[in-house]
């Protein structure tokens, strides 16, 4: 059983939320989020209701304080539980919208995609396989945006406020990665079926 733990205060203290599957919204059991324990699977947690705003992906383990998971504060207000998954990690990246310009295949990670893609704009993707994180600037950093399969038809889609990207990887399902801060400056609306 997955589950994952929220506490008011730090070092796991105050009023806790015990949580096994989504929550579009939390505010009616914590007033703030100060620490929490991930006792099993991979989480995606949202400073906003519905599954919008800064977006943090957890992994199994203690984070004692917002710090930890790299939060900009002590909200959060929703979470999604990111389904198990054990296969092939595969999307398509494409220089403009509607799947347009210049496109490119990857299946592992890829820490510079302005050397490798047209100077990192990307416009437009098709998750085909797994979930993928991408990152604002090279060498996994800045803003970073959880995508799940299914097609991503404008950047505004996984919440980001331009097309350019510095760096992608896939959401592996063990932390022999670290743990990665996933942020968004509004709610995305998601792949289109």
């Amino acid at each position: 059983l997955r589950q994952i733990t929220f506490f008011e205060d730090r070092n796991f203290q105050g009023r806790h939320f015990d949580c096994s599957g989504d929550c579009a919204e939390m505010q009616t059991h914590l007033s703030r989020c100060n620490s929490i324990r991930v006792e099993n699977g991979c989480w995606v947690a949202y400073e906003k209701p519905n599954y919008s705003g800064y977006q943090y992906m957890l992994h199994k383990g203690e984070y004692p304080d917002f710090q930890h998971w790299a939060g900009f504060n002590d909200c959060i207000r929703s979470c999604r539980m990111v389904p198990s998954y054990h296969g092939n990690y595969r999307m398509k990246i494409f220089e403009r919208s509607d799947f347009a310009g210049q496109a490119m295949e990857l299946k592992d990670d890829c820490p510079d995609l302005r050397e490798r893609f047209h100077n990192g704009d990307v416009s437009s993707a098709n998750v085909m396989e797994g979930y993928w994180i991408l990152h604002e600037h090279p060498n996994y950093s800045g803003r970073q945006y959880f995508l799940r399969p299914g097609e991503y038809r404008r950047f505004s889609e996984w919440g980001s406020p331009s097309p350019s990207m510095g760096s992608l990887r896939p959401v592996w399902p063990s932390p022999r990665r670290t743990h990665l801060v996933v942020s968004s400056p509004s709610s995305p609306t998601g792949p289109r079926a």
